[in-house]
């Protein structure tokens, strides 16, 4: 009885064979006439056996079945001629593998391009999805996940930038790489040549010259302010604060992060924070304008007027064609008159003190006018017209207010 099922077993496994080795030959000629429907049909039968198949046939089964998916579906095509070369490694025996590397190169180039092309066509959700699925299909060039993260920021699908992003810092991507660099002879300027090999070779033509190497900077600061700026994005300020922080731990020299992490505070209503931040900025950059006008803001905020005055004449010292920063300056000297007005209306029946504060008041407005009609001179606004009109009628400027106010008037659109 065991001989008599034993030889039906074996019959068994015989017939399956013969059927494995009947299907391979049809989807092998139809693959020979093009005819790569009918090729994907005659091997859907063999799905199921795939991990019992004869081994004489696996590997021709899975090089022919990536064959026939092809473009068609790119992923299911990689996986196939990735099955391929990993059984073949494991046997011993590359016997397809080096016909199916460049069809699997052919598939990563494809999907690149069409990447790219969905990418400069500002289609950001279907770039994300290509350049991840080239990632998938070329785990080690890490620079498609980074490329999947930027487009899905892009497509303001920030869940899914999150993800990827997550997964960059996850594999340590750092994006340091080597540019292949020469200049071309025609333009006189520099280029990315893209590979060592190509770069040479065009040295060699005489179409450029003056080879060089340059090494890119690290990006996993960046990757981290784009979470900043992700969580920002999803209403979660505390978190971008964190992310940045250890950003800046990373680069501490990067005065972009430390913008960055400073603006946070500003979200989060922590003015200290934010003018901690800035002072530490403008120890690294004295000359930038803006982080004193920046300077300027808190202070004035925090109702230190005379400092927020130093701050903003500071800005305008290194840039005297900052409007904002004049605005800012005068409207702050004004704001001066806040407690001399209340000062008045205590001594309405006090009529020497009334004069006195009066006068103060006078002085106030000459000090901050210069620097209003400076801010009015470089970018004319309503604010700006209001503010002149309203020191011109205090310093009893009839002239100058019976000038302006038409003009103030058809600003309002009366």
């Amino acid at each position: 009885m065991k001989n008599q099922i034993l030889a039906l077993t074996v019959g068994l496994l015989s017939i399956a064979s013969y059927a494995q080795k009947d299907e391979i030959k049809a989807a092998e000629k139809a693959i020979k006439k093009g005819q790569f429907k009918e090729a994907k049909a005659a091997l859907a039968g063999l799905k199921a056996t795939e991990d019992s198949m004869d081994p004489k046939y696996k590997a021709k089964y899975y090089f022919l079945k990536g064959t026939a998916i092809g473009k068609s579906d790119v992923k299911k095509a990689a996986e196939a001629y990735n099955k391929l070369i990993s059984y073949e490694k494991e046997i011993g025996k590359p016997k397809y593998t080096k016909e199916a590397q460049p069809k699997l190169s052919e598939l990563v180039q494809f999907t690149s391009k069409k990447a790219i092309d969905f990418y400069n066509n500002k289609d950001y959700a279907k770039a994300t999805n290509n350049f991840y699925l080239t990632y998938v299909l070329s785990p080690t060039d890490t620079s498609f996940l980074y490329n999947a993260a930027l487009s899905s920021s892009l497509a303001k699908d920030y869940d899914g930038a999150l993800k990827y992003y997550k997964e960059l810092q996850d594999v340590n991507y750092t994006g340091i790489a080597t540019q292949y660099i020469a200049v071309n002879k025609e333009t006189g300027k520099e280029e990315n040549l893209g590979t060592k090999a190509n770069r040479d070779a065009m040295v060699k033509f005489g179409k450029y010259i003056k080879p060089s190497n340059k090494t890119t900077e690290s990006k996993q600061a960046e990757i981290i302010k784009n979470i900043g700026y992700i969580y920002v994005n999803q209403g979660k300020p505390e978190l971008a604060v964190a992310a940045l922080e250890e950003a800046r731990k990373a680069n501490p020299k990067d005065l972009n992060l430390l913008l960055n992490q400073a603006q946070m505070y500003i979200q989060l209503e922590k003015m200290d924070k934010f003018g901690e931040l800035m002072k530490e900025a403008v120890k690294m950059d004295p000359t930038n304008p803006t982080l004193f006008f920046n300077l300027g803001v808190v202070s004035a905020q925090e109702k230190h007027i005379e400092e927020a005055i130093g701050f903003y004449k500071k800005a305008i010292e290194l840039n005297p064609e900052y409007g904002d920063a004049y605005l800012n300056l005068g409207v702050t000297v004004l704001n001066k008159r806040i407690d001399v007005i209340n000062e008045m209306n205590e001594n309405l029946s006090n009529e020497k003190k009334y004069t006195e504060l009066e006068g103060e008041l006078k002085v106030i407005c000459k000090e901050a006018l210069p620097y209003i009609i400076k801010a009015d001179n470089l970018s004319r606004t309503e604010g700006t017209v209001s503010t002149l009109l309203n020191i011109y009628d205090t310093l009893e400027m009839t002239s100058e207010a019976d000038a302006l106010r038409p003009i103030y008037k058809e600003m309002k659109g009366q």
